[in-house]
């Protein structure tokens, strides 16, 4: 008669063999997920300069005229996020549509779009939010983005794990006649 223990440890490893494959063909999903996401990426962006090109004003007659403003705007469009692109940090000036990837838009529209004063959104509720099963793998990989989020400026992180809309840097002009703040100095 077999054991109660070595029953219990080979149900553990086949169990453990299972997780295994499991997150093995989580992460080839995952990896070609990324890959589908660039390409649809670059296909939207493909479309709408297609689509600015031929609702361009101009001659019709001279097409060197039209041609000439074009590779100003592609320039541009080459230069959008795509998944698997760095997060930049925050800087004057930049939006969350032309400097960040998809996903990572994503995730920061979600925490702005949070109750205002709240508490913040743990990884958890970000991932609920995006529509991802709410597995280990999954939350994890939204923290991690949060986190390089907030690394960056993007969303600010509390010790407690939860991750909120960036603070507005607002600079306060000194205050006039003034010299202890306070008072008035006598």
């Amino acid at each position: 008669m077999a054991s109660v223990m070595g029953l219990l440890e080979e149900r553990e490893a086949a169990a453990r063999a299972r997780v295994e494959e499991l997150q093995a063909e989580a992460d080839r999903i995952q990896s070609e997920l990324a890959a589908a996401e660039a390409v649809l990426d670059r296909r939207v962006i493909a479309r709408v300069e297609l689509a600015e090109a031929l609702a361009a004003p101009g001659d019709a007659a001279d097409p060197a005229v039209q041609e000439a403003p074009e590779p100003v705007p592609a320039a541009k469009a080459v230069k959008a996020p795509v998944a698997g692109s760095i997060v930049p940090h925050f800087g004057e000036g930049m939006t969350v549509e032309k400097a960040l990837a998809a996903d990572y838009r994503r995730i920061v529209e979600l925490v702005e779009s949070g109750p205002e004063g709240g508490e913040g959104a743990m990884a958890k509720e970000i991932a609920s939010g995006l529509g991802l099963e709410l597995v280990p793998a999954k939350i994890e990989g939204v923290r991690s983005k949060a986190r390089r989020l907030a690394e960056r400026g993007w969303l600010a992180a509390s010790p407690s794990g939860r991750f909120t809309a960036r603070q507005p840097t607002v600079t306060v002009p000194a205050a006039v006649g003034k010299p202890g703040g306070r008072g008035d100095g006598s």
